[in-house]
């Protein structure tokens, strides 16, 4: 039987030519037109009037879709649509497709042009995983979910489920079930050493471990990360480990450590404004460290101390102190006398204390003290005019007299704003008239040979602004 009209079922459906109404019988026989062509929904001559005379009358079968909806367009607007001449188009709901016509017309015969039905969309049977299968809610139908799963042994890769989508295809990609279950190895323990007196690392010896596979028991050579057994390990906490891999490539593997202890002393901490210098490991029983202190400071207490069996250290705590300035001298060469091959002298002149450029300047080099003591100067102020005029270093101050001297040596003016920069054998480097930067004055030193040795020394000791 020719399938048409409303679905049966899942997939079936017919279109059924109802009883005409009592109008209808009450007619005379349809005689056929003189021309018709079925399907076209063109009619002429008898058809014509019969299709007058007839309007708006049921004449084929109600369209009835399921799973789908219908859309029809008469002739003349009339209230029914299955009058002859009526033309339905039918679309399917989502999931399913239409078999048959989208369009039909309501012939003359009172049959519809074409069959139709809606369908439930169906994918392709999915493929089967090796070593794994799924399970299905409704088949390989529309909207069924398919649950993938492996065999004991094997993990899921890929998407862990599927669902058929209207386009007749699964919304999953590859899925796989691999071997992932890893062989077993044990690493073996090894306990804390001590090194010897006087070393610095211990020899170390333990037994190669075996792996074990839960699988077919074919592994590869065991491989480890680390010293082998019996080297020398130095003191510290080292990482080893072990790995090995089955035929399917699974990794099995396991870490151990092993701590190697050094007896030592507390370690020295490098003096502020100096340098330590140490052999061995630094702290180390035997160790000697030395010591030396930087421009314009003096070492005070033990030059070099040894880290002793008893884990002290012989000696006495080292310091780096600032040196002691004398300003109750009788010159002012024996003033800068105490600053030769120590420290670098800026020796800033002023009228007044209230002078504009000197006030400038101090307030920029007070901002740079870090950077000047880095560089090794020592800032002396000579301020004021004779008898009235004062000096000062740091905290210190020059007598007049002495500040006096001290400007005629340097050939300093008491009308105005001068400076000049000493290097530390006292030679008078760079003069100004005028303020300038703390960043001007460091450029300057730092192009003095000694500062370039200054700088490794520091960077060593780990000094820095």
């Amino acid at each position: 039987m020719t399938e048409t009209g409303t679905v049966v079922g899942r997939t079936q459906g017919r279109s059924e030519c109802g009883n005409v109404s009592e109008y209808s019988r009450s007619m005379r026989p349809f005689r056929s037109p003189v021309s018709v062509h079925t399907g076209s929904g063109y009619y002429v001559d008898d058809e014509d009037s019969y299709a007058r005379r007839y309007a708006g009358t049921p004449w084929c079968a109600p369209v009835k879709v399921k799973h789908g909806q219908v859309s029809c367009q008469t002739p003349r607007g009339e209230r029914h649509n299955n009058v002859l001449g009526t033309r339905c188009k039918i679309r399917c709901n989502r999931g399913y497709e239409m078999h048959g016509h989208h369009e039909i017309l309501c012939h003359a015969n009172k049959q519809w042009s074409g069959n139709y039905a809606c369908r439930e969309v169906r994918c392709m049977k999915l493929s089967v995983p090796v070593n794994g299968g799924y399970k299905c809610t409704d088949g390989s139908y529309f909207n069924s979910r398919c649950q993938f799963y492996c065999s004991p042994g094997y993990t899921l890769r890929g998407d862990k489920s599927a669902t058929c989508l209207h386009t007749h295809t699964w919304s999953a990609g590859q899925t796989m079930c691999v071997d992932e279950e890893a062989p077993v190895i044990k690493c073996p323990t090894v306990k804390d050493r001590t090194a010897e007196p006087g070393k610095l690392s211990v020899r170390i010896t333990w037994d190669s471990p075996e792996g074990k596979d839960t699988a077919d028991g074919i592994l590869t050579d065991v491989d480890l990360k680390g010293k082998p057994p019996g080297s020398y390990f130095p003191e510290g906490n080292h990482k080893l480990s072990y790995t090995v891999f089955d035929r399917a490539g699974n990794k099995g593997s396991c870490r151990f450590n092993i701590r190697v202890r050094v007896k030592r002393c507390t370690p020295l901490a490098i003096p502020d404004n100096g340098w330590m210098r140490c052999d061995s490991a630094g702290d180390n029983y035997g160790a000697t460290c030395e010591f030396r202190c930087l421009g314009g400071y003096e070492l005070q207490g033990s030059a070099a101390r040894v880290c002793q069996s008893t884990q002290d250290w012989s000696g006495q705590e080292t310091v780096c102190a600032p040196m002691k300035i004398n300003v109750v001298v009788r010159s002012a060469a024996a003033l800068l006398d105490q600053f030769y091959e120590k420290r670098r002298l800026l020796i800033i002149s002023a009228p007044t204390a209230a002078n504009h450029y000197y006030r400038f300047q101090m307030t920029n080099l007070q901002h740079a003290q870090c950077g000047l003591d880095l560089r090794h100067v020592t800032v002396v102020e000579l301020v004021g005019i004779w008898p009235a005029q004062i000096g000062r270093i740091r905290h210190q101050l020059i007598p007049p007299p002495l500040a006096l001297q001290l400007r005629l040596l340097m050939r300093l003016s008491t009308n105005s704003f001068n400076m000049v920069l000493l290097d530390k054998q006292g030679t008078d480097r760079q003069r100004y008239t005028f303020p300038v930067t703390s960043a001007e004055i460091f450029t300057t030193i730092d192009t003095f040979t000694q500062r370039i040795e200054e700088m490794q020394l520091q960077k060593e000791a780990g000094h820095s602004c």
